[in-house]
């Protein structure tokens, strides 16, 4: 029983991942890692070249195993229901903050060493 059942998740997993030979530009972008430009990209190079399988964007600049990762797992981006990333990033104003932060604390502590 759990073998047939592990075969019938597989194939519906199958039936849901993405076509990178007939997918639109909107379902590339789905695609975690794929913007505008690479699904642009994606869509050039399939019009001279057939796209067998994701290790064929390997061919195309810019593109690398974890993006190629990502289609073959299907690895939606959050904008299209995907999951946000675990890891927190710090924005670039979190990031100039804590920049600024520091060169006021370390002109008050200069300011106090020469009083």
């Amino acid at each position: 029983m759990k073998k047939i059942l592990f075969f019938m998740v597989i194939s519906i997993s199958f039936l849901f991942s993405i076509n990178v030979q007939t997918a639109s530009k909107d379902e590339l972008m789905c695609i975690k890692g794929i913007g505008n430009k690479k699904a642009d990209a994606i869509i050039k190079y399939r019009k001279s070249t057939k796209l067998k399988s994701a290790e064929d964007l390997l061919e195309i600049k810019g593109f690398g195993k974890a993006l190629v990762s990502n289609v073959k797992n299907d690895t939606k981006s959050v904008a299209c229901g995907g999951k946000k990333s675990a890891k927190k990033s710090s924005t670039k104003k979190e990031s100039a903050k804590k920049s600024s932060d520091k060169k006021s604390e370390a002109k008050k502590s200069s300011s106090k060493d020469k009083e």
